[in-house]
């Protein structure tokens, strides 16, 4: 008995000796993955608020400053910017190869051509993060006349869309599985054309949300880059104005005429319809007056 019991102690001891083992093998790895994170547990958003940008020479490499970063969600930022600037050719293109060293592309690029009345009007997409940086680059191209920007913030808009692309993609897998029991030609016929609905409807939103995706992702600024003789542009955001409220009024007013004039092309028809059996009535009614009148 005493030899059982010395060996089950033994048994024992073993088994608590593995466990303060096991606990401190394991106890330092935990502490060493938790003290030094890589740039795979933060995203890189530390390597990214470690380098300010350089104001006084921007380059395609600098980040955006602080203002214009928001983490963890979707704003969409668009510019304006008007440049008076010597040589419009020239700064157009340094203009176009700035934005694509950065990472963007020219969505659009409509000039005029003239001695000195020369303009360029360039649609530049570049990422988000290199927005700030590229609209110091295009203010240093020339003699900086006007600019404006705007932040909207669509993150509500995305946890929507996001909410209802779950709901229609549920909705979708449903139908489909009914189609699936479907057992008679009009069962099948019926499903497939509530699934084709459905469908189409989630196509819509997952549109939508890859259109907000691409505005979030490539900020869209405008450059007018005039030349010494070329008019001045106004800014986008100008408050309203006579002349902008009367072309207002004078749209408001044809939109209207049209849609009255389309209400009436549609009525016509009908009207020529009933025109007929109306004037036969009235011949009729005005007839049996004249007879009952001269009896």
């Amino acid at each position: 008995m005493k030899a059982r019991a010395r060996g089950w102690a033994i048994v024992g001891a073993l088994v608590a000796a593995a466990a303060v083992v096991g606990c401190g093998a394991s106890q330092p790895t935990k502490a060493t993955n938790d003290s030094a994170p890589g740039p795979a547990a933060d995203g890189g958003r530390a390597d990214l608020a470690a380098a300010p940008p350089n104001a006084a020479n921007p380059q395609p490499g600098n980040v955006a400053p602080a203002q214009y970063r928001r983490d963890d969600r979707s704003i969409v930022y668009t510019g304006d910017i008007s440049v008076r600037v010597k040589d419009v050719t020239k700064a157009a293109a340094d203009a176009i190869g700035y934005v694509e060293s950065a990472g963007g592309f020219a969505a659009g690029d409509k000039r005029s051509s003239g001695d000195s009345n020369e303009e360029a009007h360039l649609t530049l997409r570049v990422p988000a993060a290199r927005f700030s940086s590229t609209v110091d680059f295009l203010g240093k191209l020339g003699t900086e006349e006007s600019r404006g920007f705007n932040a909207d913030d669509v993150t509500d808009q995305v946890v929507d869309l996001d909410a209802q692309i779950a709901s229609q993609q549920a909705s979708v897998d449903r139908t489909r599985a009914l189609l699936a029991r479907a057992q008679t030609v009009a069962e099948i016929v019926s499903i497939e054309g509530e699934l084709a609905k459905r469908e189409s409807a989630l196509a819509t939103l997952q549109a939508r949300k890859a259109k907000l995706a691409d505005l979030a992702a490539l900020s869209t600024i405008t450059a007018h880059l005039l030349g010494p003789g070329a008019a001045t542009v106004a800014p986008a955001d100008a408050g309203p104005s006579f002349l902008s409220g009367l072309k207002a009024g004078w749209h408001g007013f044809l939109g209207t005429l049209s849609v009255l004039l389309t209400a009436l092309g549609f009525l016509l028809p009908f009207a020529a319809l009933l025109a007929l059996p109306t004037a036969v009535v009235w011949w009729l009614l005005r007839r049996r007056r004249r007879v009952a009148a001269g009896a």
